[in-house]
């Protein structure tokens, strides 16, 4: 199953950019990371089955290992990607939000943009370690 992130704003070149290519390179899984304008640009279709996963501070707090659970089902039920989106600044539509599988969010924090894509890229590092019985998860 293809995790793919597909983030609003330019993460340039900065210490988070180098904590998501760091996870990035890591991954076992597919993964692809999408970079889109602020506002505009056009979201790439996925491929189907997909389920998408917005981050979103009204989302819900999963433990590593909820997380963990959900992606392994839907990768054993066939889902061929799952997307991660990141909204600008304001955030998501209530459109985007109701048309999602999944809200995710990193506790009842607000996190800046580009610390919540490097923690994103973390936790599907984590999560693809703990399906795979890797120790990385209960050494971090």
């Amino acid at each position: 199953m293809l995790l793919h992130v597909i983030a609003r704003g330019k993460i340039a070149r900065s210490p988070e950019a180098e904590l998501v290519a760091r996870y990035e390179k890591r991954l076992t899984w597919p993964a692809k990371f999408t970079e889109l304008p602020d506002s505009g640009g056009r979201v790439p279709d996925p491929q189907t089955p997909a389920k998408t996963v917005l981050l979103d501070e009204r989302g819900k707090d999963l433990s590593s290992e909820e997380l963990a659970r959900i992606l392994g089902r839907w990768r054993d039920d066939g889902v061929r990607e799952c997307r991660f989106l990141l909204g600008a600044a304001d955030g998501h539509s209530e459109q985007e939000r109701i048309g999602a599988d999944l809200l995710l969010a990193f506790g009842k924090a607000t996190w800046p943009h580009l610390l919540a894509r490097a923690m994103l890229a973390e936790q599907l590092y984590r999560a693809t370690t703990i399906l795979a019985g890797h120790p990385y998860h209960r050494s971090g």
